[in-house]
């Protein structure tokens, strides 16, 4: 493709906080930086400046920065990032104390709230004043099993201002699921809902919170948020209070907040858990704030008032992305429920009625709502929208066809990616650069990106593994009870010694940017070709009849393996049977736009595609299941039944 989709316009460059940056570091260090890929450059080669330039252009409150910016640069794992400094994370984010909307909620059809700056403070406040009476005290873990409410916001703030540390899922996490989770890291208070609302539908946890707060001794308080109905009956949970009754008690005062190192934890993010028991992944307040805040100010562009969207659970890392918008002087746009209420208009309604100026989702929301025939463009108005982001798989070049087409002309469609073992990304949108179909945009300022080859050597043009090979602030500060830290160091710097490695298949362009192919461990390598699974998805979820598709490599043949076969499973349209005509096609469509290697040796249809929470299907634990070998955690999936879909196939053996 010859044209970019979308190009910035001249004044929209102009007004950007890039730019402003980028002038603001040209001035103090007396450089000329002409364009994005000069200030990249720059923010590699010299990252100690240009972190005290992010601090600085983005207004971090501190006690003290200090003099240090980064110790044992050449470590990895091993850096230190401002270890003189001391800050609090919450204050950061509550830096806005005015009467202006911070938050706008809405709970699907049945419940609509907003809160200002100067409510969000106050709330804050009492309810940091009650836990610090229930004996919380900086280190201590505080967690959440919330929707994705104010509340849930509120709660995080009040925990952190103290300087425990904060975790949280979502209530369709089963008991077991929250309990290989929460019993890890014991909490000392756990704040829940009564219940939440999905599709229409009321779901009560009530007796689910029951079971989780005897499994949990640590628990020493469980703190209910009425949301379902006013008045709960939590009589029945152990040392549970309503939210209401604990705070009840306080008054609002100026929030006392504990100024703490840069590296003191904040969070826990779990990761998925399906090959195993969930990994704690803890960040850090400050790396993971300062991170966030050159995100969003300069890559995202948020400025004072703007109104961000971002579709998520509180179980997955894009919540606390989300919630840092705080620091940028963003309002929060909070949705809780299905999607694809009011059928798949409801968070385009929310656009509308909220003023949305960024908007983001899942690559897999974008290719439903364009299965499903839906023309946003059309139905509404989203005159304020400027930004769409999309994670959480490779988004299509179709995808991006359709944004354009059917939801706005004038966008930054920004494919983003990272994951929770960062709390951020690698790659990611920009205001300054114009958006190229199915690309990924830019690498991010100041992370040494690049794709190296099975020899560790570094590529371009070509696949390979997309890695890291210089520290970054929102590196995990490690696993919580990992001392030694040798299960932090297997999971990323075992492959290439002191580098990064992510573990996603990709390819830098020519542009800059970046395609993702799909994870590196669900890469299929039949005859000893890699190709990514998102190759293949590209293809399959083009024709009308597939609404969504997995694809994975069966050893082959089963009893002495010799070589991988490519299975592809699909999921059809309603009432549409996978015959020998439809398959045909299937095969065809693939070999016509890829390679013959690309062509499946089975394509099996299913009713069911398993997925995790937070809507990633699940590759590896197909795989698992069709070589006979025992899903670890199927708990940590949104429908664990779906897995007995592939189990035993009579297809898959000859």
């Amino acid at each position: 493709m010859n044209q970019p989709l979308w190009q910035p316009s001249a004044a929209s460059v102009a007004a950007s906080n890039m730019t402003a940056f980028m002038r603001a570091v040209e001035r103090k260090h007396g450089l000329r930086i002409p364009d994005y890929a000069a200030l990249h450059d720059w923010s590699i080669r010299e990252p100690e400046r240009f972190w005290r330039e992010v601090w600085t252009f983005c207004g971090v409150i501190a006690a003290r920065q200090g003099d240090i910016v980064l110790e044992h640069r050449e470590r990895m794992p091993g850096a230190r990032w401002f270890p003189q400094a001391r800050l609090n994370f919450a204050e950061n984010l509550l830096r806005r104390r005015d009467h202006a909307t911070a938050i706008v909620f809405w709970g699907e059809e049945r419940v609509t709230s907003s809160i200002t700056y100067a409510e969000l403070h106050q709330e804050t406040s009492r309810l940091a004043q009650a836990l610090r009476v229930a004996g919380v005290k900086a280190g201590d873990r505080v967690a959440g099993y919330l929707p994705n409410l104010p509340g849930a916001v509120i709660a995080m703030l009040a925990a952190t201002s103290i300087g425990a540390i904060w975790s949280s899922c979502s209530p369709d996490f089963g008991v077991q699921g929250v309990l290989d989770r929460f019993g890890q890291i014991e909490p000392k208070v756990l704040f829940s809902a009564d219940g939440y609302f999905y599709n229409g539908k009321t779901i009560d946890v009530i007796d689910r919170l029951t079971e989780i707060t005897r499994n949990l001794p640590s628990v020493e308080k469980v703190i209910v948020v009425p949301y379902t109905r006013s008045d709960p009956a939590i009589g029945g949970i152990p040392n549970a209070a309503t939210v209401h009754d604990f705070m009840a008690p306080f008054k609002a005062r100026p929030l006392e907040f504990a100024r703490l190192p840069f590296n003191h934890p904040l969070y826990i993010l779990y990761s998925s858990g399906t090959t195993g028991a969930p990994k704690c992944i803890v960040h850090g307040g400050g790396g993971t704030l300062l991170q966030h805040l050159k995100e969003h100010v300069l890559h995202v562009d948020i400025k004072r008032g703007d109104r961000m969207f971002y579709f998520t659970t509180c179980g997955w890392m894009m919540w606390n992305w989300l919630a840092s918008g705080l620091a940028a002087s963003s309002a929060l746009l909070l949705y809780d429920g299905s999607p694809f209420a009011r059928g798949g208009n409801i968070l385009f309604d929310f656009a509308d009625a909220a003023g949305m100026t960024i908007f983001g989702t899942s690559a897999k929301f974008i290719d439903a709502i364009a299965k499903a025939g839906l023309k946003p463009a059309q139905t509404h108005k989203l005159d304020k929208l400027r930004v769409m982001m999309s994670t959480g798989s490779p988004l299509a070049p179709e995808g991006f066809d359709y944004v354009y087409q059917h939801v706005k002309r004038d966008i930054n469609l920004a494919s983003i990616s990272g994951g929770t073992d960062i709390i951020s990304t690698f790659v990611l949108g920009n205001p300054l650069l114009p958006v190229w179909r199915g690309e990924i945009q830019c690498r991010g300022l100041g992370m040494q990106v690049e794709v190296f080859d099975e020899d560790g050597k570094a590529v371009r043009g070509a696949k390979g593994e997309l890695v890291c090979s210089a520290p970054f602030p929102s590196m995990p500060i490690g696993f919580w009870n990992d001392r030694d830290g040798s299960k932090y160091r297997a999971a990323y710097f075992e492959k290439f010694p002191a580098v990064w490695c992510h573990g996603d298949y990709v390819e830098l362009t020519g542009h800059g940017g970046m395609i993702i192919y799909g994870r590196s461990d669900a890469v299929l390598n039949p005859g000893g070709v890699r190709i990514g699974t998102a190759e293949i998805y590209r293809q399959v979820e083009q024709l009308d009849e597939v609404i969504e598709s997995l694809v994975i490599g069966q050893d082959w043949p089963p009893e002495k393996p010799t070589d991988v076969r490519v299975v592809l499973f699909v999921r059809l349209r309603e009432g549409l049977t996978l015959d020998q005509a439809l398959t045909d096609r299937i095969k065809q469509h693939i070999r016509s736009n890829t390679t013959s290697r690309h062509v499946p040796a089975r394509i099996i249809q299913v009713t069911d595609i398993p997925r995790t929470k937070s809507g990633k299907i699940v590759e590896l634990a197909v795989r698992d299941v069709v070589h006979h070998r025992l899903v670890k955690n199927a708990e940590a999936l949104a429908n664990p039944e779906a897995l007995e879909l592939f189990a035993n196939l009579p297809e898959l053996r000859s």
